[in-house]
């Protein structure tokens, strides 16, 4: 199995990250219904002020190979592309559990 990790930076005004990374939470959280490799997702929306990362999930993919499926995914790149023009910085780690 492997966990895919990652973290997003927002840009723009509180109200603003926090709108897109709802629209984003709710879009990937439909995920698993529609992309048949994906065993889970958790979205998580950063609630502490004094951090910069606004969003984190955590997705559960058999193998390295699905976690590319799930990339292409015509549904993740919808969701993905709810991030245009607000995505500041994003961090990524894969790794077997």
């Amino acid at each position: 199995m492997v966990k895919h990790v990652v973290s997003f930076q927002l840009s723009g005004t509180p109200a603003e990250r926090r709108e897109v990374a709802t629209a984003f939470k709710n879009a990937l959280e439909k995920l698993p219904d529609v992309i048949e490799p994906l065993i889970s997702i958790e979205v998580g929306l950063n609630e502490n002020p004094a951090e910069d990362w606004d969003v984190v999930l955590t997705a559960l993919l058999p193998t390295m190979a699905d976690v590319a499926v799930y990339a292409n995914h015509p549904a993740h790149v919808a969701a993905a592309g709810l991030l245009a023009g607000h995505k500041r910085a994003r961090a990524c780690v894969d790794y077997n559990c």
